[in-house]
Formats: C-alpha cells, sequence, structure tokens
C-alpha cells in the first residue's frame, strides 16, 4: 500500500496516547453497502441508456449499409445490454447480501479495474463524499475476497500488510526490515501484530510507502494480503496488487493522518481467524 512517511507535527504526550482506546473497531454504521448499492444501480441505468442511445441514434444509417445491419447491431447491443444488468445484479446481490456468487473473481476484478473511478464521479455528481465511496469500495472488494476464499481457494500464504504510522512516532527501533525488531513496550498495536502474526502463522511486515510494499508482496508472495492503511492509499492498493486478493481495514487516525495511527486488532484476528480454519481445512 501507498504509505506516506511521519511528518513531524504537534506531538501528544505518551499518557494521551496510552489513555486513548482505539485498540477495538467501533460500532459501524455501515453505510457503505447501500451507498455502493444505490451507485452500481444507478450506473447500470446510465450505461443501459448509454447503450440504447448508441443503437438508436445511428440506426437510420445502418439500413444504408445492408438492410440486416440494423437487427445485427440490435441484437449485439442486446446482448451487451444483458451483460451489463446481469453483471450489476450480480455485483449488488453481494453487495447487499454479502455471500457468494458465480464469477465473484471475476466479477471483483472487473470493480477494480473499471467500476471504481466510475463510481467515485457518479457519487460526486450525486452528492456523494469520495471517502464514503471509497469505503463502500472497500467494504465490498472484501466480501467477495471472502466469497473467493470461501469458494475452493482458500490462502495457504497470508500477508499482514501495515503502515509505518502504527509505530509510535517516539520509538527509534527500525522494524520496516524487521519487525521482529518490537521491543513490544505495548506503546503502539506492533506489540499485538506481532503477536498475532505468531499465534496464527502468518508474515508480517511494515512498510514505508509504495514500492517497498510492493517489493515485501514480490518476495513474500502471498495468497492473500491483509492490509492496513488510509482510504486513499488502501483504495489505490487494492488496485494496485489486482488480481492477488487484498482484505482491506481501514486505519484509525486519532491524532491526524499518518502519526501514530491505531488499527482494530479485533477486527484483523476476526478475518485471521477465518482464514487460517479455511487453510486448515484443506
Amino acid at each position: 500500500m501507498i504509505v506516506h512517511e511521519v511528518k513531524s507535527g504537534s506531538m501528544a504526550s505518551s499518557k494521551t496516547q496510552q489513555e486513548f482506546p482505539m485498540y477495538r473497531e467501533t460500532p459501524s454504521r455501515q453505510p457503505g453497502r447501500k451507498t455502493l448499492a444505490f451507485l452500481l444501480g444507478f450506473t447500470a441505468l446510465a450505461l443501459l441508456l448509454f447503450l440504447l442511445l448508441a443503437y438508436l441514434v445511428p440506426y437510420y444509417g445502418f439500413s444504408g449499409i445492408h438492410s440486416r445491419l440494423p437487427w445485427i447491431m440490435g441484437i449485439f447491443m442486446l446482448v451487451l445490454g444483458g451483460v451489463v444488468f446481469v453483471s450489476f445484479v450480480l455485483l449488488i446481490t453481494v453487495t447487499l447480501m454479502g455471500r457468494d456468487v458465480p464469477f465473484s473473481a471475476k466479477l471483483r476484478g472487473i470493480t477494480l479495474k473499471f467500476l471504481l473511478p466510475v463510481l467515485i464521479g457518479v457519487g460526486r455528481l450525486l452528492g456523494f463524499r469520495k471517502q464514503d465511496v471509497q469505503h463502500a469500495f472497500v467494504a465490498v472488494n472484501n466480501e467477495l475476497v471472502m466469497a473467493q476464499c470461501r469458494n475452493g481457494h482458500p490462502p495457504r500464504r497470508i500477508l499482514l500488510l501495515m503502515p509505518h504510522c502504527l509505530q509510535d512516532s517516539e520509538c527509534t527501533v527500525k522494524i520496516t526490515n524487521r519487525v521482529e525488531n518490537c521491543k513490544k513496550c505495548g506503546k503502539c498495536p506492533i506489540k499485538d501484530l506481532v503477536e498475532l502474526a505468531t499465534k496464527y502463522k502468518v508474515d508480517l511486515a511494515v512498510a514505508t510507502g509504495g514500492t517497498f510494499a510492493r517489493r515485501i508482496v514480490i518476495e513474500k508472495r502471498p495468497d492473500l494480503i491483509i492490509a492496513v492503511a488510509c482510504e486513499r492509499d488502501l483504495t489505490s492498493g487494492i488496485q494496485d496488487t489486482a488480481p492477488l486478493p487484498v482484505y482491506g481495514i481501514f486505519n484509525q487516525r486519532p491524532f491526524g493522518p499518518c502519526f501514530n495511527t491505531r488499527v482494530a486488532l479485533d477486527r484483523v484476528e476476526s478475518v485471521l481467524k477465518e482464514v487460517t480454519a479455511m487453510r486448515q481445512g484443506m
């Protein structure tokens, strides 16, 4: 994931950091599913209308080329419209129900490569914040990733990929090359993440930037990445690593962006518990 270097800024006291209860995920309003379902439906309708216009506008010109060409183009547009309609229905089903559907892996690829920029643009036109669309995108991506894992593709090698900003800003220990260097003082979530990685026998890495994160992925060659980052870095990272499945978890920023951030450890462990159980059942 693209993770920016920790910027210098106002320093929060150690006491404030230790008292801040950000290690457990706060209850979610979960606007993401309904938001994305609405945007998917709106986008599907717009695409179907575009296909209809693309056929009707030049209709009379087709007949001048060949008498059967309007029928051929009509059948082509009908098939293409049917594919668009079925794809969006399946995506909306996954979004709202969170269940596996046919072609979930291919649907995830389509969503990652083509739909996110379109959905962000449509969302802005309809008054949605970019951040809301990104949260919805990651939520549905996670549903598709888990559906893919449950549908006969349990991951063998799992990588926990964390941003460097989780480390306490006053810590002098270098953990980016070797996270085991962590002294486990408990001032930041790295200690707990190391323990989770040991408990579930998965790889753990801390990245300082996108280039370093890509190098880690190439070296580790995981079947599944559980990544923590901010909205921008997480969505772009999920797109960059496609078709490799990435389960995304947003970090928590009690002191602002890129500074002493936190992660919901219970959420990380919940995902780890499920995917490692799949691996053991192979």
